[in-house]
């Protein structure tokens, strides 16, 4: 795809997350922050197959920020997983969509996903199966950077640096934001750097710029043998005004009309 049809995606994307912001909580800032790496990933790199998700042939992809699973839904749905007209079904009794990541329910999740600091483990543990294998599989972590305050991040850095699992890539989605300021309630700066320092190679990116995100993607991995580290600079809630730096926000009809108004499209 050309970076003007990725573009239409990430906004498809942000649509969604926003007609399941009207139909039940979810973590809406965190998960507009996401939709232009998940554009870019499954409708650019990621090695996916919509009609047989359990293909052994397959990149994994490891949302470890599970909370924000309305985008990847959104991603899912638009890239063929299943009908996006069940996107409002999400949290219904019954639904395939439930509020974090669920592997069990949902076509094309790979990892149960939830509890934060768990993610780069499991990818960890995938990564190195493949390697074991000789496999070409990928796998992608998709962080929070509030969530790499947890030490099971850290300890999973330090193993995949030390077992070279250079087809192991994390995605840090820098919005510098949890429930207030990532720097105010536990700083992670220089985040590179300490990426860095457990043998890693690091690139930054603007998270909303789709030409530097296929880029880096397309130059993984950063360092022969190693796992790369993608930090994207994101900004909560982008794509709508009013939800900027929100972490959970409940759309009304009136405020749904208005956010997608903002991104071009009709309620």
């Amino acid at each position: 795809m050309n970076l003007s049809d990725l573009r239409d995606k990430a906004r498809r994307i942000r649509a969604g997350v926003l007609r399941i912001a009207a139909m039940s909580d979810c973590h809406t800032g965190g998960s507009l922050s996401i939709a232009d790496l998940l554009a870019a990933l499954y409708f650019h790199w990621l090695r996916v197959d919509p009609h047989n998700p359990g293909w052994e042939g397959r990149d994994y992809f490891v949302l470890s920020k599970g909370h924000c699973v309305p985008a990847l839904d959104a991603a899912l749905a638009l890239r063929g997983f299943f009908p996006e007209e069940l996107l409002t079904t999400h949290l219904e009794l019954d639904s395939i969509l439930s509020g974090h990541a669920c592997a069990r329910l949902t076509p094309g999740i790979d990892a149960s996903t939830g509890s934060l600091g768990h993610g780069l483990p499991l990818g960890v543990g995938i990564a190195l199966g493949v390697k074991m294998d000789a496999a070409p599989n990928r796998v992608v972590v998709m962080l929070g950077d509030g969530e790499l305050q947890e030490g099971s991040n850290w300890e999973a850095a330090m193993a995949a640096s030390h077992h070279k699992l250079g087809q192991l890539v994390a995605i840090v989605d820098r919005n510098k934001y949890q429930t207030g300021r990532t720097e105010e309630m536990m700083a992670l700066e220089p985040l590179a750097d300490k990426w860095r320092a457990f043998g890693w190679a690091v690139r930054d990116v603007d998270g909303h710029d789709l030409g530097e995100i296929v880029a880096a993607l397309d130059a993984l991995p950063f360092g022969p043998g190693r796992p790369s580290c993608l930090i994207a600079d994101t900004v909560k809630g982008k794509g709508v005004s009013f939800l900027e730096t929100h972490h959970m926000y409940r759309l009304n009809a009136d405020s749904l009309v208005a956010a997608l108004a903002e991104l071009g499209e009709g309620a």
